[in-house]
């Protein structure tokens, strides 16, 4: 079948079924732990301090650690990453049904997960060649991954609203423990035929000016990872204020589960539109499409005086968040020398998970002050603008 063609692979197969645990807990936390960030304090800072330390680590060390995965095989550098996040999970659900949770816990915890994400995601996301024997179904993969993901982006939020209002956070930290058993199975049964390209060995920082050096020389991936910057700091730290929505437009943790869920269903459809396309060209205009639509979007969120207008817009936000995030995965993967792509997707890494705590910092920040609904709009003007000077700034005739 066209549309899943990349799963022919027996390796991507096992890294989908290993995944798709795995990410579906990681769904279970990252709402469970928004929820008892606002429920602790009913804050909306607190909001943006959790989402920015739940991700500040990455950007920081994410070029360091791309370097790193050049050098170091990229599978057994996901076990590692596996191991460590699987114990961090585990804290979290000892102190939640402990009764010993507090807001520095969830700071603490936080970063400790965002300084295990700066070397998993590049790490992950490099090992997709390795995965795939035939790279002409890579874009495939990276599509059917991020179907996959959002998948788990639609249900995940659902279940952990139903779980957190019959138990409690507690289980949903502890489901997301277990679900790592998963990965690291998947992992251990892949039979890797494709080796990995080697970067030559000298001083980390050498090679590191050398990764940045490429891109910001590249004519196509230098735009659109300054793109996906923009994009994920003004929107793409959505759901760390969504809870001061939920809370405006209804009850408990069912009103943001539905919020969250139409964002995680139009991500889905943005997924699984990518997966059916037969190659890259012309993703690079898509990027710049999906921008706009965001922009517009968020400044749509002013309308949302109900539930059952908010959940449209949150719908077409999570469309162009995805498209935008996959659109230039696809590009950046397709498009870049294969001995320095652990440090282009570090840098990728850097340009997604670092704008999203900065993101979610500035808007918990001007939402205290103007309101959440405001400042998705203003969100909204200002990505309008970016995606303006991104079109601009992109080549005649772009990959």
């Amino acid at each position: 079948m066209a549309f899943a063609r990349a799963t022919r692979h027996r390796n991507f197969r096992l890294f989908l079924i290993g995944q798709g645990t795995s990410v579906m807990g990681t769904w279970l936390t990252k709402f469970a732990t928004s929820w008892m960030a606002y429920r602790l304090t009913g804050s909306e800072l607190v909001l943006g301090l959790v989402g920015f330390c739940n991700n500040a680590p990455t950007p920081i060390l994410a070029p360091f650690a791309g370097v790193l995965v050049d050098r170091w095989s990229r599978r057994r550098t996901i076990m590692i990453t596996q191991v460590l996040a699987m114990l961090q999970s585990a804290a979290l659900a000892i102190f939640t049904l402990t009764g010993h949770m507090t807001v520095a816990h969830l700071i603490v915890l936080g970063l400790a997960q965002g300084a295990i994400n700066a070397f998993d995601m590049p790490a992950r996301q490099s090992f997709l060649r390795q995965m795939i024997d035939d790279p002409t179904d890579l874009p495939n993969a990276i599509a059917l991954n991020s179907s996959m993901i959002n998948v788990a982006k639609l249900l995940g939020p659902v279940v952990a609203a139903a779980l957190v209002a019959a138990v409690g956070e507690g289980l949903c930290y502890a489901i997301d423990a277990a679900s790592y058993l998963g990965v690291l199975a998947s992992l251990a049964l892949m039979r890797i035929t494709v080796p990995q390209p080697r970067s030559q060995r000298g001083r980390v920082g050498d090679q590191l000016r050398d990764g940045l050096r490429y891109v910001w020389s590249h004519p196509v991936v230098r735009p659109a990872l300054l793109m996906l910057a923009a994009s994920s700091v003004l929107g793409g730290a959505y759901a760390s204020i969504m809870p001061a929505v939920a809370v405006t437009l209804g009850q408990g943790p069912h009103t943001l589960g539905i919020l969250l869920g139409a964002a995680g269903l139009g991500a889905l459809t943005s997924a699984l539109y990518l997966a059916q396309r037969s190659s890259a060209v012309g993703l690079a205009h898509m990027i710049g499409n999906s921008s706009l639509g965001l922009g517009v979007a968020l400044i749509a969120l002013e309308l949302a005086g109900s539930i059952y207008v908010a959940a449209p817009v949150m719908y077409f936000v999570g469309v162009c968040v995805m498209m935008t995030i996959a659109s230039t995965n696809t590009t950046v993967q397709t498009v870049v020398d294969t001995d320095k792509l652990g440090r282009v997707m570090s840098l990728y890494a850097v340009a997604l998970a670092g704008g999203v705590p900065i993101g979610a910092l500035l808007q918990g920040a001007v939402a205290s002050q103007i309101g959440a609904i405001h400042t998705f709009a203003l969100s909204g003007v200002l990505c309008l603008a970016c995606a303006f000077a991104y079109r601009r700034a992109l080549p005649s005739s772009p990959t």
